[in-house]
């Protein structure tokens, strides 16, 4: 059941990364490996024959396998420009005991099982060598922007009559109504506003999120902003524009002073909402606050803040890696001053929760989304 959840995954994250791997050559990629065995080199070439379709598929595929699997010595051929090739990862397993004899003959198996671990894994527990492996985990992700309806129509199979484009038709056919012409609404990215907390409480989730938001920012440069949220605001969307992650979080730790500190949510969202977004980066946007809550400030301070954002943003989620433990209850000052004026909250401690949080941005950005209050 691990490998195969592995193997899923594994597609996915080519998926995310632009190839076009839908449940057909997904089956078909399983199928495979079923009969050639777990062998890496044989996973290899399995996946390369059925979820690749095109020749620029192939350096993604190399860069996602390595990054899934771990380096490890090849027969197959490197195709077109050699790609570096990571350091080994150690098996998370290794962190509990150690595998027996059975997963040890199959080490493909279990870096698969230990991938779909990790994902799930909260990442203030992570080690060095785990937080290494989510690093690359995180750098192969490939977010879809969200959209919105923007108010021009263009052309299309399917659609509403198009009036104007039918008559034009029919003066260059001679009158006759040779071909109806429809037209549906195009569509716009929707802007995205990451908020993320870098006060002491959060230090230890403060590293992943923000290489979390430079994957989102990358994706979708125009269309994203992110800020700090401490003992004072910092807007590092210039920062996070860069390709490599490593200079992109390195400029972004310059340009933040108040890493590890307090946390003054309300005073910072204040001057967030003066300076930005009341002047329009807010107005419209799905909003994500990355934060566990504890609040050093007036929590009624807060409460106003949250609902001055509430009546610009499209939607607002609160992510609290808090959330995804079992037993939670929002009772920090900060989460019950803000409650009221969120339209989600959602756990933010691990990979596949900051996924989650991925797709409800994806969801509320939609008109006419909604949902219920919380979500653990």
């Amino acid at each position: 059941m691990h490998t195969v959840t592995g193997l899923v995954g594994f597609a996915r994250a080519l998926r995310h990364s632009g190839m076009a791997c839908g449940p057909t050559r997904v089956q078909a990629f399983l199928a495979a490996v079923e009969q050639a065995g777990f062998d890496r080199d044989a996973v290899y070439w399995a996946g390369r024959l059925t979820l690749c379709s095109d020749p620029d598929d192939l350096p993604r595929y190399d860069a996602a396998f390595e990054s899934w699997f771990g380096s490890a010595e090849s027969s197959a051929e490197p195709v077109g420009r050699p790609l570096p090739r990571p350091a080994q990862i150690a098996a998370l397993t290794s962190a509990d005991g150690g595998a027996d004899e059975g997963e040890a003959d199959r080490p493909l198996a279990a870096a698969a099982s230990d991938a779909e671990v990790l994902r799930r894994r909260d990442l203030s527990e992570l080690g060095v060598p785990e937080r290494e492996h989510l690093r690359r985990m995180l750098a192969v992700l490939r977010p879809e922007p969200p959209t919105r309806p923007a108010l021009r129509r263009r052309g299309s199979k399917r659609g509403a009559l198009s009036s104007r484009a039918t008559l034009r038709e029919m003066l260059r056919s001679g009158g006759e109504p040779v071909r109806l012409r429809r037209q549906r609404r195009s569509r716009r990215p929707r802007r995205v506003v990451l908020l993320v907390d870098v006060s002491g409480s959060m230090s230890a989730y403060a590293d992943a999120l923000l290489r979390f938001a430079h994957v989102v920012v990358r994706r979708a440069p125009a269309s994203t902003e992110v800020f700090t949220l401490g003992t004072r605001m910092t807007r590092v969307s210039r920062q996070l524009r860069q390709r490599d992650p490593e200079a992109a979080l390195l400029a972004a730790s310059r340009a933040v002073p108040d890493f590890s500190g307090g946390t003054r949510l309300g005073e910072t969202l204040r001057v967030f909402l003066d300076r930005w977004g009341q002047r329009g980066v807010a107005r419209g946007a799905v909003v994500v606050l990355f934060s566990d809550g504890w609040e050093r400030g007036d929590a009624t301070e807060l409460a106003d803040q949250m609902r001055r954002l509430r009546r610009l943003a499209r939607a607002v989620i609160w992510a609290n890696p808090h959330a995804g433990h079992d037993g939670y209850q929002p009772v920090q000052s900060g989460i019950v001053a803000a409650m009221p004026h969120v339209d989600r909250m959602v756990a933010g401690h691990s990979l596949r929760s900051l996924e989650d949080v991925w797709s409800w941005v994806r969801r509320l950005s939609q008109p006419g989304a909604g949902g219920a209050k919380c979500e653990n």
